[in-house]
Parts: structure tokens; sequence; C-alpha cells
């Protein structure tokens, strides 16, 4: 674990995945689209501490390591990029009002599961990604 770009993490409570509408500017990867939770690692964080550090900066949010329920590795997206970590999360009944959104993005959305996994503007490697998740879970999880 210890060579990789960064990780992302599918944050679900209640049917519900939380997402963000990435900047809509044209120097950044993906811009203008859905995107989950995370980031780039820093220093030399493990893909746990990573995710769940970005999870704070760009959400407010603090989960236990212990909610990261998945994860899963494949090979970078971009071009030069190592690594990257998809994690699971399950959370009971997220309060909205808990969220702090940060200065990334647009907008956030407690977006239906169903609806991301056929969002057109929905990242396809993090559809993929909650795919992999959601087959790991019984249905009555998610």
């Amino acid at each position: 674990m210890t060579d990789f770009h960064g990780a992302k993490v599918a944050l679900i409570s209640d049917h519900y995945v939380l997402t963000l509408l990435r900047d809509d500017f044209a120097d950044i990867p993906f811009p203008d689209m859905w995107d989950f939770p995370g980031g780039g690692r820093e220093g030399h964080e493990t893909p746990q501490d990573c995710v769940l550090r970005e999870l704070h900066e760009e959400f407010g949010l603090r989960i236990k390591a212990s909610d990261l329920v998945y994860q899963a590795s494949r090979d970078g997206v971009l071009a030069g990029q190592s690594k990257i970590w998809f994690f699971g999360a399950l959370v009971d009944r997220l309060d909205p009002s808990q969220i702090k959104f940060g200065e990334e993005g647009q907008r956030w959305e407690l977006m239906p599961v169903e609806s991301y996994l056929t969002h057109p503007k929905a990242i396809s490697h993090l559809q993929d990604g909650l795919r992999g998740f959601l087959a790991n879970l019984e249905r009555d999880d998610v």
C-alpha cells in the first residue's frame, strides 16, 4: 500500500451516496462531473488516512476507519498516475446539517445510489467502484 496516488470513498447512507459536482474548469480532470469525496495522497499517508482526511477537508465529516467496509485498488486513470484506492463506507442516517462543504466543487448532493450509477455526468471509474462495493453488500444494507 505504499505506492498510490490517492483515494476516493462512496459514503452511503439510507440509499443515498454523498457526491460533489466538480468545478467546471478546463484545466482539471473530469470538469463539471459528479465525484465522490477523496483526493491525492499527502506525505506518507495510508490509503485510509488519505480518504478520511479528504472527507473531512471536503465535507467537514469524520468517520471511523471501521466505517470503511470495502476497499479495492486499480491502476491510475490519468497519464502517469500510480495506483488509486476506492473505499465504500456505510453510515446510519447522515444528517445533512453536519456537512460543511469545502472550497472545491460547485455543490454537493446526497444522490440516490441508483441515480449515480446511471447519471450521464458521473465519473465512469467511480461508477465501476460503486458497483464493486454494492456487489459485496446485502441489498438491504444500501
